[in-house]
């Protein structure tokens, strides 16, 4: 065996004879960090050495969400050769092996690699497979808990400050957050996660110009990304044109040539480039945009409609419900409603906790009912209290999940219900007081209340309508 150790990115041994399956293996994990196109790579290691443990066990991650049927013989290869594994190989086969087992515990799942990343704290892929899942369970504290751990041993390492910097925004420290960002992008100009994190401070800080100039001139690295990431910054820059006033024109070419435009790409992926422009149309439906975009959306649900996309993020389906429902595909809307209801009811009961079944089913409710023009039945399935920041397990960001307050609010004032609205957007407004959109929307709260604040609302708005682009 000791012939046949070899080292990995990291420096930790890796129990093969091939230094292709170690190319492999280590193209896969920069794939990885830099949300690459081209991760299928790491399906060369195990034609290089299939006896691999590690190559085997990363192949089979990769399948299950590109090709579910492939993963099992990988498994079961890794399995077959763990005797002869380094402690490393074991590790991470321990780690990643219940991480795609049917019905898995995510606290125990979190643990496993908790464990591992004590063991060997170099390993940057195992902490983005873990901080990925506990985004899904809504858990930003345990994400920035995880890079801190191994924070010190990788002081200086490509891509760690862009991972550190998403777990602090997420946990609302947007401070150290931005010097995390541009730590990140002060090693490696090529970041785009770091690049990513520092534009979402900058919007929530309604530094727009700043956000947008910053983004535009970094976008040159962007060609290499997944589809999901490239349209992602592309929407974060729509948005900042979008919340800034800016002309709604300069809104709709983003859409048109760098989010739709994704898809005329061969390797592209339709469902992460369907997120990204469902998120974009939503926010600007909800600030009364809607017949700017109108042939948009008729277009993205002719796609939505086969349901190839339909199930593969929670996220992603919520959007897809409201956009069908808007269009005037019910029947579609209510099937997808239906079969998300059910894959909430056949999880076990902690999971059905984690993913806050009642919140996520009315919230999916509410967005039909939203999206066919039934206002007051949307209230009535959010109720009183709702905060879209309670839905963070569909695998969203604060950010992403901003219009669903806005909804809410907006829904709050056409129904009347203008003193409950005024109470929550006050709110708001002090955490961000550059947002013009708060202001417009206050303005109406007030204006309905027949508040004498009306008029200091609209002059704050006023200005801020030419203080970002204009």
């Amino acid at each position: 065996m000791g012939e046949q150790l070899k080292l990995d990115r990291w420096g930790y041994q890796v129990n093969t004879f091939s230094d292709a399956c170690i190319s492999a293996i280590n193209a896969y994990y920069h794939q990885v960090l830099i949300y690459g196109r081209e991760r299928s790579v790491i399906l060369e290691a195990p034609l290089c050495d299939q006896h691999c443990v590690l190559a085997n066990i990363m192949a089979a991650h990769f399948l299950c969400s590109a090709d579910p049927s492939r993963a099992p013989l990988h498994i079961q290869a890794a399995k077959s050769r763990l005797q002869q594994a380094s402690a490393y190989e074991k590790a991470v086969f321990d780690a990643v092996s219940y991480l795609i087992s049917e019905d898995r515990d995510d606290d125990l799942a979190v643990e496993l690699h908790s464990k591992l990343l004590k063991d060997f704290p170099r390993d940057l892929v195992s902490l983005k497979r873990v901080q990925v899942l506990c985004f899904y369970m809504g858990k930003p504290d345990l994400s920035l808990n995880l890079v801190q751990q191994v924070l010190h041993e990788n002081q200086n390492e490509n891509y760690l400050y862009g991972m550190l910097a998403f777990s602090l925004l997420e946990c609302g420290q947007m401070v150290d957050a931005e010097k995390a960002a541009k730590r990140g992008f002060e090693i490696n100009k090529q970041d785009c996660w770091s690049q990513h994190a520092l534009c979402h401070v900058l919007q929530y800080e309604c530094r727009f110009r700043e956000a947008v100039e910053f983004m535009e001139e970094c976008s040159s690295s962007w060609s290499l990304c997944s589809s999901f990431l490239l349209t992602h910054n592309w929407w974060h820059v729509a948005l900042c044109y979008l919340e800034g006033n800016s002309s709604i024109k300069k809104v709709l070419e983003v859409y048109d040539y760098h989010i739709w435009k994704e898809l005329e790409r061969p390797d592209a992926a339709p469902a992460e480039v369907y997120l990204n422009a469902l998120g974009l149309l939503l926010r600007v439906y909800v600030r009364g945009h809607a017949v700017v975009f109108e042939d948009r959306l008729k277009t993205l649900v002719s796609h939505l409609t086969d349901q190839s996309t339909w199930h593969i993020e929670w996220h992603l389906d919520l959007l897809t419900i409201w956009a069908l429902a808007s269009s005037g595909e019910l029947d579609k809307a209510e099937a997808l409603l239906q079969g998300l209801k059910s894959r909430l009811s056949k999880m076990r009961k902690k999971k059905q906790e984690i993913m806050q079944r009642g919140i996520l089913e009315n919230l999916a409710e509410a967005l039909y009912e939203y999206g066919r023009g039934n206002h007051i039945r949307a209230l009535e399935l959010l109720g009183p209290d709702f905060s879209a920041y309670h839905c963070k397990m569909i695998g969203a960001s604060d950010e992403q999940l901003d219009v669903f307050n806005e909804l809410w609010c907006s829904m709050l004032l056409s129904t009347g219900q203008a003193t409950k609205a005024i109470e929550v957007i006050e709110k708001q407004v002090k955490k961000r007081e550059g947002a013009l959109f708060l202001w417009r929307l206050l303005e109406r709260g007030y204006s309905m209340t027949g508040k004498q604040e009306a008029r200091i609302a609209g002059e704050k708005a006023m200005a801020l309508e030419t203080s970002y682009f204009k």
